[in-house]
């Protein structure tokens, strides 16, 4: 703690902003870890219990998915079960809904951690170059200099690429956060769309069609689909 702290004092005060990105991307990357964790190891037990359900009873699959509202899945699932007799569009169309909302939530943290990889190699520059301009401006060259002074600017240099390095540290740790949580996201779409499609069916073969045969049944739904 003690050779951090030296660090953010040798790298001037540049270090303070590149110190707090560094802090933001660790914490994001953990919140955002637990959030993958919690979808990841329950996601598939609750989209195999839906389904299977739905199969005989849509109220049994809509109490399913009620349980499981705190994740997306149970989200996104829930929210075509709850409405009442609907059309197979209006099944599809609340289902893509909930899902581009749970999709903005999925995306949380993006936003900084693009903002860290492009500020922060700046952040690093810019205390650089300030370091080297109260370097060089501390040398006497007209008067020749001595191997003191000389020490002197190659540690003052030296200090001053502090702040590049550390930019581009916390870049790159950005950088491969980002890309991992983008590979989760991308991964998500294609498995929302493939259960989503597949309840959709589900509903479609199991409780649409045989409601057209019904006399009773209100104009507005047994309009033929397809």
């Amino acid at each position: 703690m003690s050779n951090l702290l030296d660090l953010v004092v040798r790298g001037g005060p540049v270090m303070i902003p590149i110190l707090g990105f560094s802090v933001a991307t660790i914490a994001c990357a953990l919140e955002r870890s637990w959030f993958w964790y919690q979808l990841l190891s329950q996601e598939d037990r609750i989209v195999h219990d839906v389904l299977a359900a739905a199969h005989h009873n849509l109220d049994e699959a809509r109490g399913i998915a009620e349980q499981a509202q705190t994740l997306p899945i149970g989200r996104f699932l829930l929210a075509p079960l709850r409405l009442r007799q609907p059309t197979p569009e209006t099944f599809r169309l609340a289902m893509e809904a909930a899902g581009d909302r749970e999709f903005v939530q999925m995306r949380k943290g993006d936003k900084l951690l693009e903002t860290t990889v492009a500020v922060s190699p700046l952040l690093g520059l810019l205390g650089t170059v300030t370091g080297l301009i109260v370097t060089f401006s501390s040398l006497n060259i007209g008067g020749g200099g001595t191997t003191e002074q000389a020490t002197q600017a190659a540690s003052g240099i030296g200090e001053a690429l502090i702040t590049t390095a550390a930019g581009m540290i916390v870049a790159i740790m950005a950088l491969l956060i980002f890309r991992v949580l983008v590979t989760l996201q991308a991964r998500q779409v294609d498995y929302f769309s493939e259960v989503g499609t597949e309840l959709e069916l589900i509903y479609r073969q199991t409780w649409y069609e045989p409601l057209l045969e019904e006399p009773d049944r209100p104009s507005q739904v047994a309009t033929p689909y397809g």
